[in-house]
């Protein structure tokens, strides 16, 4: 109670001492740089908006995996220090006395910046977001720094879909070429094999038609020795019998009955008459033929078709013509899809400029008030400071004097009277 009692007529000290301390507070809190917070959040961007790179079919980027690429960037090192060094006014603000350029990046990217994910344990769609917050001094554009970061990491992913979309391309355009070129190959060997085929099928068959033609002029020239010999023997025989002129065995017969004349006779029967009886004359004038042909190629017709068949395989005319062709890929058979594919992977545009990769659910907006320093707070502290500090002070001389009040009574207790009448007497209030 007594204590209490001191601290309330000290109460003009502790008060003091409180305004003292909230002043310094205040004066602290109001000669602080303010620090103010911007944040965004992005989340997937739609289906149509992905839509014409999926249906490329040789990039596929769903909505997800695109939020994901873009919070990759946002948290990536290099993209955060080519934003940093892309931007006069950061470096300006954080690039402090002393400090180099690396060590100002690093104060930006360590204390400025934060990326918040949400809960890894939820998979919904509406809990799949990416924000990122910027804490920066006075005399920052936060929103547009902040709004410029998220646009510069979306702009490199764009760029890095169009070059890995323009290799990937390149790579299936070679692909599709080489298929091509060995299509080509192929057709080039097959014509050349077909042309060769052609070729030697018309040899053999030039070849066995000079063979035939060699061999049916010798069966030829024998046939017509043959009929010399056998033409000598009957022109010997009919010699003998004295037959000059054509006769038949029974007109000998009769002749030599009937006599001479001049009779036609007609005979008939199915049996060969010998070559003899044709008489001398017309055996020799045939004999003497015989022996004076030079060739016997218009006896058989064979000939003359086996001369034909010659000068037709002279020229191959399907040969000419496989020669000749002007443009071979029309007669290449299997590439027809690979054109195609090749003529859409050319028409496939790579500019990712337009690409909404993320939808920006909340751009950064300018704050109200600062997070730091919280004013009021720091002075409400610096007053319940001061005011303990104050009645420290209070309770402190309080206790002093108590101390300097017991050495004085214990000075003087020897005497009984004074000190029965200090034990009788009310407590002293120091003051």
């Amino acid at each position: 109670m007594a204590i209490l009692q001191s601290l309330w007529r000290r109460k003009i000290l502790i008060a003091a001492v409180a305004m003292l301390f909230g002043l310094v507070a205040a004066a602290y809190a109001f000669s602080v740089t303010p620090e103010y917070q911007v944040n965004t959040i992005l989340r997937p961007a739609a289906l149509n908006d992905l839509d014409a790179l999926n249906r490329s079919k040789v990039y596929s980027l769903p909505p997800g995996q695109a939020l994901i690429r873009v919070g990759a960037a946002l948290d990536s090192y290099e993209t955060r220090l080519g934003y940093f060094r892309s931007n006069a006014e950061l470096q300006a603000v954080f690039s402090t006395s002393g400090r180099t350029a690396e060590q100002a990046f690093e104060a930006f990217n360590r204390d400025a910046l934060k990326l918040v994910q949400p809960d890894p344990k939820k998979s919904d769609l509406l809990s799949s977001f990416i924000g990122l917050e910027l804490r920066y001094p006075q005399g920052v554009n936060g929103k547009e720094a902040l709004n410029g970061l998220v646009q510069y990491a979306i702009e490199s992913e764009r760029r890095q879909i169009s070059e890995d979309l323009k290799v990937i391309i390149d790579n299936r355009i070679k692909e599709v070429d080489a298929q091509l070129a060995v299509a080509r190959v192929d057709y080039d060997v097959g014509k050349e094999g077909q042309i060769a085929e052609l070729l030697e099928a018309d040899n053999l068959e030039r070849a066995r038609l000079i063979d035939e033609l060699k061999a049916l002029r010798v069966q030829l020239k024998l046939r017509r020795e043959d009929r010399i010999a056998q033409l000598s023997e009957a022109i010997a025989i009919a010699r003998s019998l004295g037959l000059r002129k054509p006769s038949t065995p029974s007109a000998m017969g009769r002749s030599e009955v009937e006599g001479t004349g001049n009779v036609i006779r007609t005979e008939v029967n199915n049996q060969q008459i010998p070559l003899y009886f044709m008489g001398t004359d017309a055996l020799e004038a045939e004999q003497q033929v015989l022996r004076k042909r030079t060739s016997d190629d218009f006896v058989d017709p064979r000939i003359a078709q086996i001369r034909k068949e010659l000068m037709m395989l002279g020229s191959n005319r399907k040969v000419q013509m496989l020669q000749q062709r002007q443009n071979e890929e029309l007669f290449v058979k299997g590439i027809e899809a690979l054109r195609a594919e090749r003529s859409r992977l050319m028409t496939i545009p790579t500019d990712m400029t337009g690409l909404r990769l993320v939808s920006i659910d909340r751009l950064a907006v300018e704050p109200i008030s600062p997070i730091k320093p919280k004013k009021s707070l720091i002075i409400a502290l610096g007053l319940i400071l001061g005011g303990v500090v104050g009645s420290l002070i209070v309770l402190l001389r309080y206790a002093f004097k108590m101390r300097r009040y017991e050495r004085a009574r214990i000075a003087i207790a020897p005497m009984p009277s004074t000190f029965d009448a200090e034990v009788n007497s009310p407590p002293l209030v120091v003051r």
